[in-house]
């Protein structure tokens, strides 16, 4: 793989199945299939329509994260398919070799920071990623 030893390979995929497993968890702890109706307990009660526009957002946000947590799976999975093909560390855009910085912060970075910046201002409304962890 470009640049990089197995060593370093080696590292990099165990940083991205730890981090692979830890959304796993995050996604299956929320329930999708769970009913939308409040609960009959009294601190979830829905009693007025501002609680009900708070408790809107707060479904939002449970829904964004979600979709956050499995753009961020499929990410690692493509991680993984590069290092399955020799691919791993070398730039999708450019060919050129990822930095092991970048990559021990970002494991699952398929391109180079220059070509990273280019994708990010041609896609603004792209969601990034954080770092693991």
């Amino acid at each position: 793989m470009p640049g990089l030893s197995t060593g370093q390979i080696q590292q990099l995929r165990e940083r991205l199945d730890r981090r692979e497993a830890e959304l796993l968890a995050e996604v299956h702890a929320v329930d999708p299939t769970a009913p939308a109706a409040p609960s009959r307990e009294p601190h979830n009660q829905v009693e007025d329509l501002g609680e009900l526009g708070e408790q809107r957002i707060r479904d939002a946000v449970v829904q964004a994260e979600q979709e956050r947590d499995v753009d961020e799976l499929r990410q690692i999975a493509a991680a993984k398919e590069r290092m399955d093909r020799s691919e791993y560390g070398e730039c999708v855009d450019c060919g050129v070799d990822i930095a092991f910085a970048r990559l021990e912060v970002q494991p699952a970075a398929a391109r180079c920071v220059p070509c990273q910046e280019r994708y990010e201002r041609a896609h603004p409304n792209v969601v990034r990623i954080s770092p693991l962890g």
